[in-house]
């Protein structure tokens, strides 16, 4: 009984740093409750206390009782006869009231089984009590502690004298944690409902970024720099818009560190989340321009009215600046607070569209088909003749959607049309300088015809 009761008022001062005067009220509490179960009728007593001796180890139970006249007595709980009272307390007198000595014999070993239920009760309750008192002004911070326990999906974390927990939504997807790993929290709140005092902690908020960024760079702790906005997907990305208040200091490259030293041991914290650094800028505009890096923006219209960006984007950026699967775009409205819509230039494309346009309109009337049907052979890669007599008559029947009797026509018609380019290139090739086309002239007489001339001549 000793040892036991020793032992447990310095284990729970020592390691849970409950003062021993709570411990000791504590350990009465749970003693007079033993006794009203073990002793019969004790229910009945309204005034019972417990003594313990923290130095021996023993306890004793008190009842009080009111002291009547000897013909008055009927309560025998609750009352004492004067007679009975004034052996105990010589100065006893009717109305006064007596204490007595009414611990059981072996009351302590048994007590001790019965009382720690009750007991354990009580110290886990001056437990939170002391939590919510040491920790109620601490929402904000960050503390370090080690993983003890799951409960469900829930994380239990040791924090020293007190025990933080880390709801499933509180914790980075992505993120495993064993026992005994050493993980950094953001203290979300201390609640004092329900279940008592609750230390909730957070390695997602954005606000978790905040105080890691405050620790690591000297210039946004002394107020320097400050962090206008922060908006964050936990365990994938995270964008934080710094502005400095001396023009001599460059907010980005305070907190990004030589050589990325600083961002890079805020990131390693955040086990490799990626973290943008951006310029605040008042306007909306220019804003915009530096959340959606990298992507290059070739138009920005801002509706201050309804508080809506529109950017415009060539098609090559248009990837980077909406991010994977919305997120670049997500997160720049919440760090702007404003509804950024992008969209692809649509300029290049109809110019590209009118071109083709043409281009088609001219085969068409080169080969007889309808300007439809050249433009899906245009967009098939058969922009001229030439590119289309090498195309299979397979091939053009099923892009152009046509059968392919129609098809070999219109390769037929692309053959006489590079045959026709052919033998008009080939004249000049062969006649050489002197294919150059002649004025028509009387032929002259050949040698015989002359002889033959001449001899009717004679003849006359």
């Amino acid at each position: 009984m000793t040892n036991d009761i020793v032992a447990l008022i310095e284990y729970y001062e020592k390691e849970k740093g409950i003062e021993r005067i709570k411990i000791v009220s504590a350990l009465e509490f749970s003693f007079v409750s033993a006794y009203r179960k073990m002793v019969p009728g004790a229910d009945a007593i309204e005034v019972l206390r417990a003594e313990v001796d923290t130095k021996k180890g023993t306890t004793k139970i008190f009842a009080s009782l009111n002291v009547v006249d000897d013909h008055d007595h009927q309560d025998k709980f609750n009352e004492v006869p004067l007679t009975v009272a004034k052996k105990k307390d010589p100065e006893a007198e009717v109305g006064g009231i007596v204490e007595f000595n009414v611990t059981p014999k072996d009351f302590g070993r048994i007590a001790v089984q019965t009382a720690k239920q009750t007991m354990m009760q009580r110290l886990r309750q001056a437990e939170k009590e002391m939590i919510y008192e040491e920790f109620k002004d601490r929402a904000g911070d960050v503390v370090s502690g080690t993983v003890r326990r799951f409960e469900r999906n829930d994380v239990m974390i040791d924090l020293g004298k007190f025990e933080g927990i880390m709801p499933n939504r509180e914790r980075v997807q992505g993120e495993d944690y064993n026992i005994g790993d050493r993980i950094r929290c953001y203290v979300l709140a201390v609640e004092n409902e329900g279940r008592g005092p609750e230390i909730i902690l957070s390695r997602s908020h954005p606000n978790f970024v905040r105080r890691l960024f405050e620790a690591e760079v000297n210039e946004i702790s002394d107020h320097t720099v400050d962090i206008r906005a922060i908006a964050r997907e936990a365990g994938f990305r995270t964008k934080v818009a710094v502005w400095s208040n001396d023009p001599k200091v460059d907010p980005v490259g305070a907190c990004v560190g030589m050589r990325g030293a600083r961002v890079k041991n805020i990131v390693r914290e955040l086990n490799n989340e990626k973290v943008d650094i951006i310029r605040w800028s008042e306007d909306p505009s220019e804003l915009v321009r530096e959340a959606l890096k990298p992507a290059e923006l070739i138009n920005i219209t801002v509706n201050e009215k309804e508080k809506v960006v529109l950017v415009t984007v060539s098609e090559d950026d248009l990837s980077k600046a909406i991010g994977r699967k919305g997120q670049n775009a997500r997160l720049s409205s919440r760090l702007m607070g404003w509804d950024v819509q992008v969209r692809k230039d649509e300029t290049k494309e109809e110019q590209f569209k009118e071109k083709i346009g043409g281009v088609a309109h001219t085969l068409g009337e080169q080969l007889g088909i309808t300007d439809a049907i050249a433009e899906k052979l245009t967009l098939f890669g058969g922009v001229s003749a030439e590119m289309i007599v090498d195309m299979p008559v397979d091939f053009l029947a099923i892009s152009l959607e046509i059968a392919e009797e129609e098809a070999e026509s219109i390769l037929n018609r692309a053959k006489a049309i590079v045959a026709g380019d052919s033998i008009a290139e080939e004249v000049p090739e062969k006649a050489g300088i002197d294919a150059e086309p002649k004025l028509e002239t009387e032929e002259e007489p050949s040698e015989e015809d002359s002889s033959e001339d001449a001899s009717l001549a004679n003849k006359d």
